[in-house]
């Protein structure tokens, strides 16, 4: 794997809210400017150390300094956790999946983050193309007063904001979904069934990314040791917890309109196959009439009076014309052709 390269250091002062911003795009560099500024933190100042598809070795550098496991070191590597939350001493670990929405390809896409909540830094570690930390450094810089949360208001932040993008992703797949629909339920004889397995792929793996985090955020207010600061974040914590049960919500409705826009399409698609079925049988049935006088005609018999009879030939086709006319109006009438 590629790696991008990426670390930066943001150190905050919870009291004014000044930030000194450090970014390195050469790992062995950047990794030392972290560390120097890691230990270098006075008091009221905490840091915010942000790492985009890490090699182990970045790390374990990292990991040294914060006092992180080695568990937790190798989950933040690998990249492949379901939410959760974790405990390592002083130190907090989350893991969430972040998520986008690709409209030209109908498609959910997701990465993986990890933070790292000690009481004076935060490490995130983020793998694939959509950076939240981006957006909620935006806010912290708008809102400086959350900054007396410490690192707890970094993670309320990057929660925040990947819980809106979970929001707008869920708003976009209804609108597909509504498309969907539209096309489903249409006069066009067009089957729809593999747009609708995909777009169901795409809702089950936003419920993957969704479903699980809800008790991983609900249980941050019981986290043990926050205290007095814990008390004072909690209605933050709890609305992002709204909002998140909220597409949880929605995710688990669009899953089940999928399921029932699915069974119209199996039903409209039967009820072609049975309109089928009903037209070729109902044109065997007419061209069955000229086909049985023709083979009595054709068996060549001896004493047949009508092959003698000027009149024989015209009234043997108006019988089967007259017959195949018949059925074909009843058919008609009845819907079968």
């Amino acid at each position: 794997m590629k790696h991008a390269r990426e670390m930066e250091c943001v150190i905050y002062d919870q009291g004014s809210g000044r930030s000194e911003f450090a970014e390195c795009e050469l790992p062995d560099e950047a990794c030392r400017l972290a560390l120097k500024q890691l230990r270098g933190l006075r008091d009221g100042e905490f840091a915010w150390v942000r790492v985009a598809d890490p090699s182990e070795d970045e790390l374990v550098q990292l990991s040294e300094e914060l006092g992180l496991h080695p568990l937790a070191v190798e989950d933040a590597v690998q990249a492949q956790q379901r939410p959760k939350r974790e405990r390592f001493g002083d130190v907090l670990a989350v893991a969430l999946k972040t998520l986008w929405y690709v409209q030209e390809e109908t498609a959910v896409e997701t990465g993986e983050m990890m933070l790292f909540v000690g009481p004076r830094c935060i490490l995130t570690v983020r793998h694939g193309a959509v950076d939240p930390c981006a957006e909620a450094t935006r806010r912290l810089d708008a809102d400086p007063d959350m900054l007396r949360f410490g690192p707890w208001a970094v993670l309320h932040a990057v929660l925040d904001v990947v819980v809106d993008a979970y929001s707008d992703a869920a708003e976009k797949v209804r609108a597909a979904l509504d498309r969907l629909e539209d096309q489903v339920f249409s006069s066009s004889r067009v089957d729809h069934t593999e747009g609708i397995y995909s777009l169901k792929r795409e809702v089950r793996e936003f419920r993957d990314a969704v479903q699980p985090l809800v008790p991983v955020v609900q249980g941050l207010l019981s986290e043990p040791g926050e205290g007095d600061r814990r008390t004072k974040i909690a209605p933050y914590v709890r609305d992002v917890t709204d909002h998140l049960q909220r597409t949880d919500i929605e995710v688990r409705t669009l899953d089940e309109l999928l399921n029932s826009v699915l069974d119209a399409q199996q039903a409209r698609v039967s009820m072609w196959q049975n309109d089928d079925m009903r037209r070729i049988s109902a044109w065997a049935a007419i061209f069955a009439i000229p086909t049985m006088v023709a083979g009595v005609y054709g068996m060549n018999f001896e004493h047949m009076p009508e092959l003698g009879w000027t009149y024989g030939y015209p009234m043997a086709v108006g019988l089967m014309a007259l017959a195949s006319g018949a059925l074909y109006r009843a058919f008609r009438r009845n819907g079968w052709l």
